[in-house]
Order: structure tokens, then sequence, then C-alpha cells
């Protein structure tokens, strides 16, 4: 298979597997830009949705234009539908490499799920049933993509409500095959292992050590909501409308373990707060990277 390059480097601090620094970030909203910009110690890299930016002009590619300017870009699509039955649309990947032209972003990343059908955008991530058809039909979505943007894909894991019996893998199962046969990366998303985990029964330590997270190139954290149905059985959605559960928090240190320092991204996209409020989750992220490094460091003195 043909070795794809990478995208620029956006920084002289380098991740091992993508172009962001080693350290933690945060989603991007514009209400947070003039103070973002105004922090001596802001995020050290931003993450957006690429669907968001796909005009051509206006107030939102000033704001993201003067952002890119102070910081690596992680570009993150939530409409390509690389689970979908149907042919990926040419016209959207046009429209990504155009996009990544303009901005040079050192990731870019796009989700395990589908949301279209015959023309019709669902507006939503669905699940898919893990089986060798599906995993056949992905691995040829994910290769048109890398082979389109020519960069490596980070592909992300997904939250998940129930689990198909039709499947014959496991989730964990199924990525790592994606992985071995396309040669993409992971974003893991630890929100997303621990919601998944929970509402179906699984082990989320047992989950992270079925991935090949050596191929981790972003790992994502987020909040999210607690729902009980009518017989007191409880569900948890994955918003992002929410401060970083404990539970997600102590996941995250486990997997620091075995991931080392990775680029940490802070997702809060509903409810979303003040600066100040993100910018404290971007610092609780950072001090727990900080520390890794410092043990590390430790460690081979």
């Amino acid at each position: 298979m043909e070795t794809l390059p990478s995208l620029p480097v956006a920084s002289p601090l380098n991740a091992s597997r993508t172009g962001l620094p080693l350290q933690a970030g945060a989603g991007f909203k514009p209400q947070h830009l003039e103070p973002w910009l105004a922090d001596a110690q802001a995020p050290a890299f931003a993450e957006v949705h690429a669907e968001n930016y796909m005009g051509a002009g206006g107030r939102t590619h000033a704001e993201l234009t003067r952002l890119r300017e102070h910081m690596p870009l992680s570009l993150h699509g939530v409409g390509l539908s690389i689970g979908s039955e149907g042919a990926l649309d040419i016209a959207h990947l046009d429209r990504l490499t155009a996009l990544i032209s303009r901005y040079q972003p050192a990731s870019f990343s796009e989700h395990l799920s589908w949301s279209t059908h015959h023309g019709v955008f669902l507006n939503d991530l669905l699940p898919l049933v893990y089986d060798q058809g599906t995993l056949a039909r992905v691995c040829e979505h994910v290769d048109q993509v890398q082979t389109h943007l020519r960069t490596r894909l980070l592909l992300e894991n997904p939250s998940t409500y129930f689990e198909f019996e039709a499947s014959t893998f496991s989730e964990p199962e199924f990525l790592s095959q994606i992985v071995r046969r396309t040669g993409c990366g992971l974003l893991l998303d630890i929100n997303n292992v621990h919601v998944t985990c929970f509402n179906n029964g699984r082990d989320p330590v047992a989950y992270l050590e079925a991935l090949p997270l050596q191929t981790v190139g972003e790992v994502h954290l987020a909040g999210h909501a607690e729902h009980v149905d009518g017989d007191g059985h409880a569900l948890l959605i994955d918003n992002h409308g929410a401060p970083v559960s404990d539970a997600v928090w102590k996941l995250y240190v486990g997997a620091l373990e075995s991931l080392g320092p990775v680029p940490t991204l802070i997702e809060w996209d509903t409810d979303v707060p003040r600066y100040e409020r993100l910018r404290s989750e971007v610092r609780r992220a950072q001090t727990l990277l900080d520390a890794l490094a410092h043990n590390a460091s430790e460690v081979a003195a």
C-alpha cells in the first residue's frame, strides 16, 4: 500500500503521529476568540468542525484565519458518512481538500459512523453493524478519503447506546482491523469509550487494551449527560455539554500510561461555557500531561 504523506507540520512541538503539539487544546467557538487570543496560557491548539468552514469567506473564515496565525489547527469532519452504504460525496471531499489547502491543519479526523442515505443527510452520527461487509465498505471509504485528501486520516471511535446482534466483531476489533488494512490512525475519544461501555455493559479498560494504541494521534475528552428511563435504568448521552466527568478523567489517566503524551482536546459543543470555564478543563488536561512528562524525565534520569 502506498505510504501517504502527513499533513504539514504546523508547530515546532511535534507529536510523533501528527503535527499537533503534545499538549492540551480545545474546540474553538467564535465567542471565545478574543479572550483566547489574549490569553498568555491559551490552549496549545484549536479544533474546528470542517463543515462549518466550507463557504468561501465571511466572518467565520476571518476569525479562523486569526486563530490559525497563532496556533496549530486540527480539522474534524462530521459529514463524510464513512460508514454509509452509498458512495462518498466527491464534492464534499473536494471541499475538504480546498479547506486543508487553505489552512494547512496539523491533523484531519472523522467518525466511524454514517449519516447519509440516498442523498438525504440525517444530521446524526449513526452506528454500524460490525461485520465483514461493513468492514470492507468502511476500509474502501477510508482508503478513498486518504487518497483524495493525500493525508492520513484519524478515525474516531463512536459513542453507542446499543449493540447489534448481527455484529461479528467487537468495536475494538473492528477499529483494529480498519487501522491494519488502511494505515489510518485513531482519534481516541475517552468519553465515547466510557459512554459506550457503560451503556453496553462492557469494561472500558479492556476496551482500551484491545485497541492499537500506538496509532492514536489525538485524544478527545468531553462531558456527557445521564438519562434515567421509566424503569430506573441509566443511559449515558454523549452531549458535549458538561465538564469532563471524574470517571472519564480516571480513564484518561490510565490510558496515558500506555499512550504516553498525546495531543488532547477538550470538546464542549452544547451549553457552551465562558472561555474561563473551558480553559480550566484544558489546564486540568495539561497538568496531567505535564506530570506524565515529568515522571518520564525522572525515570530517564
